[in-house]
């Protein structure tokens, strides 16, 4: 009883931790999950590729919920491998969980879709990622419940969610050139000063406003300038980036810095951001949007 699946990374319209209303969107940065089943096994035994000593809570704890929802408690395997990197904003977490439950999903033969009035569908992609939510709550890796994190994540495109209900209140697609600077440093989103945060949440309302009118751009960047200051990171990046792109943010707790520039706009240079954020220690990614989601593979 094998699965596989994988699942997107995402960059932030709105930081979730003011006022609990975020907004993401997926980008094409993926999280695979292999997961191997065992009807005689008693607990779930997890593996990060890229970090042997990480913590696998989540992943185990995803399984552990699928299996017991949609299973018979069948404990087994999983290992993960992913091109988003841990702990740098761009929704490890979220794509680790998500590819995890669609994964298992997969290994018990349940066939997964968006339309849960279809009677070929099992489970529907929004039910997987609630469970996955409810796993990252449970293995305590986020403040919020990310759920606006875990749907752009698993549905792609651009996500405006509720996360104190588990609510999508908003889908569209949307299509960006992405740059992202991240640099060596690492921010655990469960070790994020709420208070700091809450602190701007006349700020967060009015991203939230301009995020329900459509507005992605200028709700991602009021939200960067917001957080960075809230969250204590420097906003210059966001600023170098300003004249070049369409919108730039800091990503969820950070340090993550991503810029996205709409291809038909001529007075947006990606290449000119990538120049002036160059120098600083880090890596740069060339990405694009992605609004097709996670899926078995």
């Amino acid at each position: 009883m094998e699965g596989r699946a994988a699942a997107l990374g995402a960059g932030t319209v709105l930081n979730a931790l003011a006022t609990g209303t975020g907004a993401a969107f997926g980008i094409d940065v993926e999280t695979r999950a292999t997961v191997e089943l065992d009807p005689a096994a008693d607990d779930v035994a997890g593996e990060i590729a890229e970090d042997a000593d990480a913590d696998t809570d989540l992943i185990e704890r995803c399984v552990a919920l699928a299996t017991e929802r949609w299973g018979d408690g069948e404990g087994g395997t999983v290992r993960t491998d992913s091109d988003v990197p841990l702990a740098a904003g761009l929704k490890s977490s979220s794509a680790a969980a998500n590819a995890t439950v669609l994964a298992t999903c997969d290994a018990l033969g349940l066939a997964v879709g968006d339309d849960r009035d279809d009677p070929a569908v099992d489970v529907t992609r929004l039910a997987a990622c609630r469970l996955g939510v409810r796993a990252a709550r449970e293995a305590g890796v986020t403040v919020t419940g990310a759920f606006d994190d875990a749907t752009a994540s698993m549905l792609g495109g651009v996500t405006v969610t509720d996360n104190d209900a588990d609510e999508l209140r908003v889908r569209e697609t949307v299509d960006w050139d992405v740059l992202v600077w991240t640099p060596a440093e690492r921010a655990y989103s469960a070790d994020a000063d709420v208070a700091r945060c809450q602190a701007v949440a006349p700020m967060a309302d009015l991203v939230a406003d301009l995020a329900l009118d459509g507005r992605y751009g200028e709700a991602m960047t009021v939200n960067g300038l917001a957080f960075s200051a809230a969250l204590g990171f420097d906003a210059d990046p966001a600023v170098e980036a300003m004249p070049h792109a369409t919108a730039v943010s800091l990503s969820g707790t950070g340090p993550s810095v991503v810029a996205v520039a709409a291809p038909d706009d001529p007075e947006t240079d990606l290449d000119a951001v990538a120049d002036a954020w160059g120098d600083r220690p880090g890596t740069l990614r060339r990405t694009t949007t992605r609004n097709d989601g996670a899926a078995v593979e």
